[in-house]
C-alpha cells in the first residue's frame, strides 16, 4: 500500500509515526504544509514536494493549496491519503476533492480550534463531512467529531509511548541531588500556557505545601507563565521546595519521572496526553483534571486520582491525600499495568494501519 502523509510541519509525533510507517512494510511518502523539507526524515520515507513553493496557508490560500495537491495526489497516486490537523492539511486534502482521506485528529484542532469562530466551525464541518475513516487518540474527540457532521468509521488509538524506553527502574538521581530522598515528591512537565493549567498546580501545590512541609515539586517546561508561576512560590515562601527544570530531552525523562511519587496534570483541555502515558509506563500515579479525555483514562483510586478541572482547592486535597498514601506501592503498580494495557505504541500503531487498509477497502467499494 501506498500512503501519502500530509502534515503541517515535521513535530516528534510526525517524526514518529514516519519512523513507524518507514518498517510497516509499506510505501510512504511525507508532504509538508510548512517547510520542512531540509529536516531530514527517516530511511524509506520519501519526501515529496509542492509543483511550485507553497503559499503560506490562510482561507483565501486554500483553494490554490487544494489545487496543487491535487497535483502532487495525481503524480504519486497514493492509495491513502493521511492528513491533520482538521482545519488545515485534512481540510487542503477535503477541498481538493482526493479520496481515499484518512482525518486525523490531534485533539485541539476539534476541541479547540472549534471555538474561533463560525469559519472554523465551517471548515471542520466539511473537512469531516468528505472524510473516509477518522483516526483520534480518544473517544472524546470523535464524540466531538459527530457533533460536526461525521458519519462514518472512526479509529481511536492513543498514540503511545515506547515502553522499553519509558519504563520502572532505579529512583532517578535527581531525588538525591536535591535531598529528597525521603519527601513526597510531584511533577508536572505541561507547556507554562494558560491551557495545560500549570498555574492551578502552582496554586494548589502552595496552598498544600503550608499545610505538609515534606511535599516537594519539579517544574519542568516553559511558557509565558513560567514568570507568574515563578512569583506564586516566591510569595507562598517555598521557592527552596520547588525546581524548575526547563526543558527535558527524550532521553532524560524516563530518570525524571522516576524522581517522583506523582505525575499531575491540571490541563483543562486535551486528548490521551503523551506525558500522561509516558509517567504511567514509569509506575507513577497521576493526578488528572476531571476532564472528559482524561476520564477514559483512571480508575478513581487505582491508577490515581481525579480533581475538579480549574479547582485550586480540589487540588489542593489532593495533593494532601497523596502526601498521607499509604498505597502508592499498589498504585504504582496499577500504573505500569494500565499503561501495558492502552499505551504501548507498538501496539497502538497497528490501529492505524487497520484504519488505513478499511478506508482503501471503503474507497474500492465506492468506485466498484
Amino acid at each position: 500500500m501506498k500512503i501519502l502523509y500530509f502534515t503541517r510541519g515535521q513535530s516528534p509525533h510526525d517524526l514518529r509515526f514516519m519512523q513507524a510507517l518507514s518498517t510497516s512494510g509499506h510505501s510512504a511518502a511525507v508532504l509538508c504544509l510548512e517547510d520542512a523539507g531540509s529536516k531530514a526524515w527517516p530511511q524509506g520515507i520519501e519526501l515529496l514536494h509542492w509543483p511550485k513553493p507553497a503559499a503560506k496557508f490562510s482561507w483565501v490560500s486554500a483553494p490554490a493549496l487544494a489545487r496543487s495537491f491535487r497535483r502532487v495526489v495525481e503524480d504519486y497516486q497514493p492509495d491513502v491519503i493521511h492528513a491533520g490537523p482538521i482545519q488545515r492539511t485534512a481540510f487542503i486534502a477535503a477541498l481538493a476533492g482526493v479520496k481515499p482521506l484518512l482525518s486525523m485528529s490531534w485533539g485541539s484542532d476539534i476541541l479547540m480550534d472549534t471555538r474561533k469562530g463560525l469559519i472554523w466551525e465551517y471548515v471542520t464541518h466539511y473537512t469531516l463531512k468528505r472524510t473516509t475513516v477518522l483516526a483520534a487518540d480518544c473517544e472524546t474527540v470523535v464524540k466531538a467529531a459527530r457533533g460536526y457532521g461525521f458519519s462514518g468509521p472512526a479509529r481511536v488509538f492513543p498514540w503511545g509511548v515506547d515502553l522499553d524506553h519509558f519504563k520502572p527502574g532505579k529512583a532517578g538521581g535527581l531525588r538525591k541531588q536535591f535531598g529528597w530522598e525521603k519527601n513526597v515528591v510531584f511533577l508536572c512537565n505541561r507547556t507554562m500556557e494558560p491551557l495545560y493549567g500549570v498555574d492551578v498546580v502552582a496554586n494548589a501545590f502552595a496552598q498544600a505545601a503550608v499545610r505538609n512541609a515534606d511535599l516537594r515539586l519539579m517544574l519542568f517546561g516553559k511558557g509565558s507563565q513560567e514568570s507568574t508561576i515563578h512569583t506564586v512560590f516566591e510569595k507562598a515562601g517555598i521557592l527552596d521546595r520547588v525546581y524548575f527544570g526547563g526543558f527535558a530531552g527524550l532521553d532524560e525523562l524516563p530518570g525524571i519521572y522516576r524522581s517522583v511519587d506523582y505525575y499531575v496534570s491540571a490541563s483543562h483541555s486535551d486528548g490521551s496526553s503523551v506525558s500522561l502515558m509516558e509517567a504511567l509506563a514509569c509506575s507513577v500515579p497521576a493526578l488528572l483534571s476531571d476532564i472528559p479525555s482524561n476520564r477514559e483514562w483512571l480508575e478513581e483510586g487505582k491508577e490515581g486520582w481525579y480533581f475538579s478541572d480549574d479547582d485550586t482547592a480540589s487540588l489542593a486535597a489532593r495533593i494532601l491525600a497523596a502526601g498521607e498514601n499509604t498505597k502508592k506501592n499498589e498504585m504504582s503498580a496499577a500504573a505500569r499495568k494500565l499503561a501495558e494495557k492502552r499505551a504501548d505504541w507498538k501496539k497502538n500503531f497497528a490501529v492505524l494501519l487497520t484504519a488505513y487498509e478499511e478506508a482503501a477497502l471503503l474507497a474500492r467499494k465506492v468506485n466498484s
